[in-house]
């Protein structure tokens, strides 16, 4: 039975940042201002940020959530930056156990590792990891992962991956802070992340009652799980939000190519949006900190982190996070 807190305790809040590209934009600009956009998250008093992962697609236009983090951790002092996720279905899982110990040890322990399965996407063909990985292979790249980021050395002898024992370098200086991203209760990364004591990553696409079923699934809500929310603070926002989203995820949709060549994800723009609205924190500001604090009670989970593009421009993005910082967050750490 998933255990409730009455009020926020310890509670860490973040930004998500999916770097999406909206009608007009140049995928430069997208990047640059998701790299603002955390910075601006380190001054506001966030206490993370997170970038996600997409290829081949304008729904999000960072190839390399890892080597974005690397960057932002160059231009910060104090804020944890993670990847949200990092694909081990297109990825070597001792790579990514490389770049970890790497930047672990030059940010001072500043990088966190979200960690996902990916979809059956072009992307397995390109990179050449193909069907097998992302159907049967998440398992094995997961604990590969890990093995390589707690050991001095590692070697495989798995379906997907055999090799000689090599050492790791460098090696890695501390136990690394990983989230699984699970789906739905059924979801089998449910069980696999609370088998090997990982926190989940809960998705911005379930509501409360959907992320309570899957903290029951996994069987302990007070494991330092992750929920992510859409967040837009203004009396406006729900129009800011219905008029520039809808625009970015059509385009966003339809850039996702199947790996058997089908096109397109069979979701409206429009009705998705009004969804999300539905769902998530997105108002006045008491309106957002009620939002934002009964969903806290209600999962037990205080480690938020949240969508703050929804605007589509840099500077509405830049005003939603101050406006966060300002006067939500400490709405919120009052309890």
């Amino acid at each position: 039975m998933v255990q409730r807190s009455e009020r926020p305790v310890d509670a860490r809040f973040g930004v998500f940042l999916v770097s999406g590209r909206f009608p007009g934009q140049e995928d430069a600009d997208v990047l640059r201002r998701s790299v603002d956009a955390a910075i601006a998250a380190e001054r506001a008093g966030f206490d993370d940020v997170w970038f996600a992962e997409h290829h081949f697609m304008p729904y999000g236009v960072c190839p390399s959530a890892i080597t974005l983090a690397a960057h932002v951790l160059g231009r910060t002092e104090r804020i944890a930056v993670g990847t949200a996720v990092s694909v081990l279905s297109v990825a070597h899982p001792v790579a990514l156990a490389e770049q970890w110990s790497l930047l672990d040890a030059v940010s001072g322990g500043r990088l966190r590792i979200g960690v996902g399965r990916g979809g059956p996407w072009q992307d397995l063909e390109i990179f050449g990891t193909g069907a097998s990985r992302y159907e049967t292979g998440f398992e094995e790249s997961l604990d590969l992962l890990l093995a390589a980021m707690t050991s001095k050395t590692v070697s495989a002898e798995g379906e997907h991956f055999a090799f000689r024992e090599v050492p790791m370098v460098p090696r890695p200086e501390r136990a690394p802070r990983m989230v699984v991203a699970c789906g739905d209760a059924g979801s089998r990364a449910v069980r696999l992340a609370a088998d090997r004591g990982l926190p989940m990553l809960l998705g911005l696409h379930t509501d409360d009652d959907g992320k309570i079923e899957t903290l029951a699934a996994y069987g302990d809500s007070a494991a330092g799980h992750v929920s992510t929310v859409m967040c837009q603070v203004g009396d406006d926002a729900l129009d800011v939000v219905r008029s520039a989203l809808p625009g970015s995820l059509k385009e966003g949709f339809a850039g996702h190519v199947y790996l058997d060549g089908k096109r397109g994800l069979d979701k409206d723009p429009v009705s998705y949006t009004d969804r999300l609205c539905e769902m998530h924190p997105i108002g006045g500001v008491e309106y957002c900190v009620d939002r934002l604090g009964t969903s806290i009670r209600r999962t037990g989970v205080s480690h938020v982190i949240m969508m703050v593009e929804a605007s589509g421009t840099p500077e509405g993005t830049l005003e939603n996070i101050a406006r966060i910082g300002e006067e939500v967050l400490p709405a919120l750490r009052r309890g």
